[in-house]
This record gives C-alpha cells, sequence and structure tokens, in this order.
C-alpha cells in the first residue's frame, strides 16, 4: 500500500487492499493478473495500491526482528562457515547480557552454534563473515513477503 505521494507504507493482503478501493478510498495502481469477483462484482487483484489522502508517518520504520527478516538479511548464510543456516546465533550470548537485537544476531547452521556454545566468536576462535547489522530502510518489505513481486520495485527504488 502506498501513500497518497507514492512512499510505501505497509503491506496488506489483497482482500483488503481490494476493500480500500471498493470503498473509495484508495486506487488500483497494479493487478497481479488475477481476479476478484463476487456475485455482481469482478475487480482486478490488487497488488498495488495509492490511497487517495496522505497519511502522515510519524517514525522512521524499523524492520521487526524475526527469522524470517534475520535469514533474510543473511541470505540464508551461516555466517561463521557459509553453509545453509537454521538457527540463530547471540554473538554476545544472551546469557552474558548479550541483548536480542539486529547488531547482535547472526545466521548459523547448527554444527557452528553448537560449536560456538556459550562464547563469544573470539572466545570460540571463529569469526563473522560480516558484521551484524540492522538492515536497510525499505527492508521491511522483504520481511513481510517471501519475495517482492516485480509490480513492487519501481515504488520501492523510488522510495530508497
Amino acid at each position: 500500500m502506498l501513500n497518497a505521494t507514492y512512499e510505501p507504507l505497509s503491506v496488506v493482503p489483497a482482500r483488503r487492499a481490494a476493500c480500500l478501493v471498493l470503498s473509495d478510498k484508495a486506487d488500483l495502481v497494479a493487478h497481479d493478473g488475477h481476479e476478484l469477483r463476487s456475485a455482481r462484482l469482478v475487480l482486478p487483484s490488487p497488488s498495488v495500491v495509492r490511497l487517495r489522502y496522505v497519511v502522515k508517518v510519524p517514525y522512521s520504520r524499523r524492520t521487526a526482528m524475526s527469522r524470517r527478516a534475520l535469514f533474510a538479511r543473511d541470505d540464508y548464510r551461516c555466517q561463521y562457515c557459509g553453509g545453509f543456516a537454521d538457527s540463530l546465533d547471540h554473538v554476545v550470548p544472551r546469557s552474558r547480557g548479550g541483548q536480542h537485537t539486529w547488531e547482535n544476531v547472526a545466521a548459523a547452521c547448527r554444527p557452528c552454534n553448537l560449536r560456538k556454545r556459550d562464547r563469544t566468536p573470539t572466545e570460540a576462535g571463529m569469526n563473522l563473515a560480516r558484521p551484524p547489522r540492522a538492515p536497510r530502510e525499505q527492508a521491511w518489505v522483504t520481511a513481510a513477503v517471501a519475495q517482492v513481486p516485480d509490480q513492487w520495485k519501481p515504488f520501492l527504488a523510488r522510495a530508497s
């Protein structure tokens, strides 16, 4: 969903987007090729909608910490050995005061996570491929969906 200024606001289900279009609160900008049907109406299934009024966004959006978002940030790769990551690792262990934040969590494979245990990477003799950081400003979109549809890309590029 886009603001009236074409700024990305959020990811909403197609059904919610269709309700906004039908109630004249939003305009259909792009559709995904499917149709939503009722007894008396056929509507293209919305992929991108733009609100007809400006919504003030009072804060800078930060991507919520989740497994999906973390694996997307680290490209599903273990940050220690480069293999397929299937677990989360706290760089500074939580038992030692490490926080559950973007800057302290990395994707790891199970063997590396078990090998590191309750130690820092230095103590375990392991090196991180890259230091963990909070994702880019627009990364909340990729955290919300598994794959970004092509129809969304022009609006995300404009916002960056």
